[in-house]
């Protein structure tokens, strides 16, 4: 008995562009959802937050004058936003400009790691903010969820230090919207997909450096 399986003739060539096609087809569909989904939430965002950015604006550039500065923080993305952010402020954005005191609290790996190991990694950064910033810094807070533990634990040591929050959420703004007050400023991406929130972060972030710019330059 021929236990082998039966021949069957390979695919054509025309079959294979069919199923080419039919991916390509699919995968432009998603793609083109993808762009839409974002343009749907940053219309949103651009009705709810311009006013609550020209704020953060003004307080961050009041506090780089009078010779504060800017720390940021937030994990995995939101660290990549923090760090991006504060490149900007001390390069430049889109214009020849004065270097901006701005340090992102994600980059030094002997602080990370010491701390987490040694203390937890909820106090990564709050160590980092008791022992940097004071009175009449900004602290940015990223975090999408609005529930990141230590950006959470930052954020409550630097409003005992009389630093200015300027938080960037999503999904509501969880716990982190709880711990602010009006002398904070709070940026809350209005949608729950991870994804949807970081991009409309850069957006906002992109604005706040070009704020900072026109309010020094123009």
């Amino acid at each position: 008995m021929n236990s082998e399986a039966p021949y069957s003739d390979p695919p054509t060539l025309a079959h294979n562009n069919a199923m080419e096609k039919d991916t390509l087809d699919r995968l432009s569909a998603r793609a083109s959802q993808h762009f839409l989904d974002s343009i749907a939430v940053k219309q949103e965002a651009e009705k709810i937050l311009p006013k609550k950015v020209a704020q953060g604006i003004v307080a961050m550039t009041e506090c780089l004058r009078a010779g504060g500065k800017v720390m940021a923080c937030g994990n995995g993305g939101s660290a990549a936003d923090a760090q991006h952010f504060s490149a900007e402020l001390m390069g430049r954005f889109e214009r020849e400009r004065q270097e901006l005191a701005a340090i992102a609290l994600t980059t030094d790996t002997s602080i990370l790691t010491a701390v987490g190991n040694d203390y937890s990694y909820d106090e990564v950064f709050s160590k980092q903010v008791r022992g940097l910033g004071k009175k009449g810094d900004i602290l940015l807070g990223i975090s999408t969820s609005g529930n990141s533990k230590n950006v959470v634990k930052a954020i409550e040591s630097a409003k005992k230090m009389g630093i200015k929050i300027i938080a960037l959420t999503g999904n509501g703004g969880g716990k982190i919207a709880s711990l602010l007050d009006g002398d904070d400023i709070h940026l809350c991406a209005p949608s729950t997909r991870t994804a949807r929130i970081q991009e409309t972060h850069l957006v906002l972030l992109h604005s706040i450096c070009d704020g900072v710019d026109h309010l020094l330059l123009d």
